[in-house]
């Protein structure tokens, strides 16, 4: 192991963790919160400490081979899962009640879980409302992604943090050879996908502050809201739609959207077979749960609201919430819940096992009938034109 790499690779970690901190102090100086200045002192302190971390280790061996690359990506959310709950508890605001809580939230916001054990949201500073947003969103991408895009520069290679990170993404076609550049266009395809969401928010009735911070956690999947009450505060068809629009794009494979958008390659979104079965669990879920909430509360237009919207939470693993699933038929959120554990497409923001896997976990399953019935026969599992090798199967039953 190359703790050398792993050093230096955590040194650039901490100074990008000053930029949710910085802008955090920023947003705190604007709505003039007390905890501006704190935020300020710790962002000043990572990127003291994260540089110091960088020049000591400069002339080092910083070769980073593939273990190396699996092993920064689990301490890279270690670090700055453990960081990150230092705004939680050291800005003299009862935010977090105590170590757990504080920790807790940092790691739901990094890995864009959305699971929160805060409480108050409505009266809790906005500085830390936007900082556990912006988290949420670096999380999304990967701060991995963003480190490969500047790595190079510091003079340390990349492109093994990128497939540790994101293997859907680094072995799909359509991303230039380069892989810096391509990490460069991922995040700029990510900023102006969360622009465009965050500008539908506002135009649909949201303040600017909290279109801001929902649109960060929308496109990351990670469910944060600014209000307990979640999307249900706003009480607003037209916010959800844009909701679920954006839900549904996160939640499919950004290198598709990449091409589309750098290729012209729009026929990618219907001729991907993951998309199909991506959309197929969102339309079967969306159907069921709908005509079961209409049965049960004889009211089309609410069903066909909170039908649509919780499926597509839950399908893209988001956690957005309007309504109260607990009191609903059991069908309705079991059916959700399993179908919460494929998630999104591989290379998206979205959680879950990923549809690939399942597609190839269908194949695999068809191959091994067909095997039964023709114990001699030679048979492949391919998704589209793409044969699957047998390591990646094995690799995807485990």
């Amino acid at each position: 192991m190359n703790f050398a790499a792993v050093g230096s690779v955590g040194g650039v970690l901490l100074m990008l963790f000053g930029i949710p901190l910085g802008l955090s102090a920023l947003v705190g100086w604007i709505f003039t919160e007390p905890e501006a200045l704190g935020f300020l002192i710790v962002a000043a302190s990572s990127v003291a400490l994260g540089g110091l971390a960088f020049v000591l280790l400069m002339n080092a061996n910083r070769t980073i081979r593939i273990r190396e690359g699996f092993f920064i990506v689990t301490f890279a959310y270690l670090l700055l899962g453990f960081a990150g709950s230092i705004p939680f508890l050291a800005l003299g605001t009862p935010v977090a009640s105590n170590f757990t809580d504080a920790v807790f939230e940092s790691f739901s916001g990094w890995t864009t879980t959305g699971a929160t054990v805060f409480a108050g949201l409505d009266q809790m500073p906005r500085s830390i409302l936007f900082y556990r947003s912006f988290i949420s969103w670096m999380g999304g991408m990967g701060i991995i992604v963003l480190a490969v895009a500047i790595l190079p520069i510091l003079g340390v290679g990349g492109m093994q943090l990128f497939r540790a990170e994101a293997p859907g993404a680094s072995s799909d076609t359509s991303l230039t050879p380069r892989i810096t550049e391509a990490a460069k266009r991922l995040w700029l395809l990510y900023f102006a996908l969360t622009s465009i969401c965050a500008i539908a928010y506002w135009a649909t009735g949201m303040n600017l502050f909290d279109a801001v911070c929902h649109a960060l956690t929308t496109v990351a999947i990670g469910g944060f809201s600014t209000h307990d009450a979640s999307m249900g505060y706003f009480n607003s068809p037209a916010i959800e739609v844009v909701a679920m629009v954006f839900m549904v794009l996160a939640g499919v494979n950004f290198t598709l959207h990449y091409g589309v958008v750098f290729r012209g390659r729009f026929q990618a979104y219907w001729t991907n077979r993951e998309v199909r079965l991506y959309g197929g669990i969102l339309v079967f879920c969306i159907t069921v749960t709908t005509l079961w909430l209409w049965l049960d509360t004889q009211n089309l237009e609410l069903a066909l609201r909170q039908g649509f919207f919780q499926s597509i939470s839950f399908v893209t693993t988001t956690g957005y919430t309007t309504a109260q699933v607990d009191t609903w038929p059991v069908l309705c959120p079991v059916l959700l819940l399993l179908a919460s554990f494929a998630g999104g497409c591989e290379g998206s923001t979205a959680g879950g096992m990923k549809v690939y896997r399942v597609l190839v976990l269908m194949q695999q399953g068809i191959r091994e009938v067909r095997r039964l019935i023709l114990p001699d026969g030679i048979f492949r599992v391919k998704l589209g034109h793409e044969v699957i090798p047998d390591d990646i199967i094995e690799a995807v039953w485990g």
